[in-house]
């Protein structure tokens, strides 16, 4: 990137993106535009910390935000209220059983936000991830039904995080809550949320600089194989709590 401009990826080999230390500063991140979502250059594209970002209408934008905000191990906090939450219904937890259905709900519009960045070609794209192994769904149901849950892609021993949805109060944080378990009984050194918000910050996840970031990344997907370690029945939550 010279000048402040965004490198245009039409002609560009799956692995051929730009240092990530030239992404712009405004907006934060953005690193090159165009390409596809083939499954080669977006596995490529995320062990280098880079991920596609884009609104239907928009070319296909590409991300390395400075800073990143993650969850390293530990960092996932499960209050009081939570606890009390787990408790006091029947919530069971599962893994890839609604990969479809999940993505489709993160798809969704919501009341703060009526478009979607989950365009139709993305929403191919991960679903063929998924049919890869790479792409993965953590899900919450409640009595039957599907009330909340997260997708995102594990490569080596690094889990990236791409969206998840609520339809219940505290759904989206069961399903991280699972998630983080799985991920440290497997020894990931990583789960990763892109950007920065008040709520997953307010869960436990930090800051950390993009250097750092991709120094985690250089040891974690060192050997980029898929996870297939994914629990093949149903988890109570209650059994999450170890208490």
């Amino acid at each position: 990137m010279n000048g402040g401009r965004v490198v245009w990826l039409a002609n560009e080999p799956p692995g051929n993106f730009p240092p990530v230390a030239d992404a712009l500063r405004e907006p934060n991140g953005l690193l090159a535009a165009g390409g596809d979502l083939d499954s080669t250059r977006l596995l490529e594209a995320y062990r280098r910390g880079i991920f596609p970002w884009y609104e239907e209408g928009q070319p296909l934008l590409w991300w390395s935000p400075d800073p990143r905000c993650v969850f390293l191990p530990g960092d996932f906090h499960v209050s009081r209220r939570l606890r009390r939450e787990i408790r006091r219904r029947p919530w069971e937890l599962r893994c890839n059983t609604s990969f479809s259905e999940v993505i489709g709900a993160c798809a969704a519009p919501r009341r703060y936000q009526p478009g979607t960045w989950i365009t139709p070609d993305m929403r191919n794209a991960y679903e063929r991830l998924h049919a890869e192994r790479w792409a993965h769904s953590v899900e919450v149901w409640l009595d039957g039904d599907l009330v909340g849950g997260l997708y995102g892609l594990a490569i080596g021993r690094a889990f990236f995080g791409e969206s998840m949805f609520s339809r219940r109060s505290d759904a989206s944080k069961l399903a991280l809550l699972l998630l983080e378990h799985l991920l440290a009984r497997h020894s990931f050194g990583l789960l990763d949320c892109q950007v920065r918000s008040a709520h997953l910050l307010s869960l436990g996840a930090r800051l950390i600089p993009r250097q750092d970031f991709i120094a985690l990344l250089d040891e974690l997907c060192a050997q980029p194989t898929p996870f297939n370690s994914w629990p093949p029945t149903p988890i109570p939550a209650r059994d999450l709590l170890g208490d």
